[in-house]
């Protein structure tokens, strides 16, 4: 008797795309292929932007959204998911509502505001609705230190401590975990501060220095999501494997000469090796 074939780990994204590949829906395709699963997405939005910037969103209609979702979970059985950029509420309303009727597993939300290059990526009356509907959805979110204040209403967290504080808040508000990441802080160590229901653990990296900035949110919050479709059950183990493959995306990406701008990482590099 054959046994039974071993299940197939699959990802979904649903975010916005990049045309210059460095971020959103081609980042995380990326990043899931180099960690070894197979990835799948609903596409939220389109954008017209390169290394310089975003010259113009256009967000894909909300029926559109559904449909895409609807159809793909008709035949495809995936194993986790996160979401991306969103770009207004009636996304977001979208989003959360396939998120309460399917089962996708596992869901890290990257609550995507705003680009690299500093162009808006989230309407601010949708972070109301990031924060009511989607944070009580989430196995895990992953703000930066920009977004995190943004949802709490708060000022800028001014070190480890205060990170610390506004991760407990955000699962106090819903968030079954939250990792407020320290990339945009100062110092030569790169800390993300990770808090789940049992306790707080710091993930530390030294900082890199690189032009080469692009898309690391969203390779990062990608990257959980790819080991949480393998089957890791330890949010903690998830994080650290994610970082380690960040900070090696980063590092060989200082190289890559894409673009006049922020260039993308090295999702890829391991497989050019």
């Amino acid at each position: 008797m054959t046994s039974p074939r071993p299940k197939t780990p699959i990802a979904l994204t649903m975010a916005g795309s990049d045309p210059s590949g460095g971020a959103g829906i081609q980042a995380d395709l990326k990043t899931f292929t180099a960690l070894g699963v197979y990835g799948t997405t609903v596409i939220t939005a389109l954008t017209a932007q390169n290394t310089l910037g975003v010259t113009a969103v256009e967000p894909v209609a909300p029926a559109f959204i559904a449909l895409e979702a609807e159809t793909l979970l008709a035949d495809v059985e995936v194993t986790a998911a996160k979401t991306g950029m969103l770009g207004d509420t009636a996304t977001v309303v979208t989003v959360a509502g396939l998120l309460r009727r399917f089962e996708f597993g596992p869901i890290v939300v990257d609550p995507v505001m705003v680009a690299t290059s500093g162009d808006v990526l989230l309407a601010p009356d949708a972070i109301s609705a990031v924060r009511n509907l989607l944070l009580p959805l989430a196995t895990l979110i992953t703000p930066n230190l920009h977004e995190a204040a943004r949802l709490l209403d708060e000022p800028l967290a001014n070190g480890v401590e205060e990170m610390e504080r506004q991760a407990r808040e955000l699962v106090a508000r819903g968030a079954r975990a939250a990792l407020v990441k320290g990339g945009h802080a100062s110092g030569e160590m790169a800390v993300d501060v990770l808090v789940t229901a049992t306790g707080i653990s710091h993930h530390a990296a030294p900082r890199i220095e690189t032009q080469n900035t692009h898309g690391t949110g969203c390779t990062l919050s990608a990257a959980i999501t790819a080991e949480l479709a393998k089957g890791e059950t330890q949010l903690d183990a998830a994080v650290a494997r994610a970082k380690d493959y960040l900070s090696q995306a980063l590092d060989a990406g200082r190289t890559l000469r894409v673009g006049r701008g922020k260039g993308p990482v090295d999702h890829l590099h391991a497989l050019r090796r």
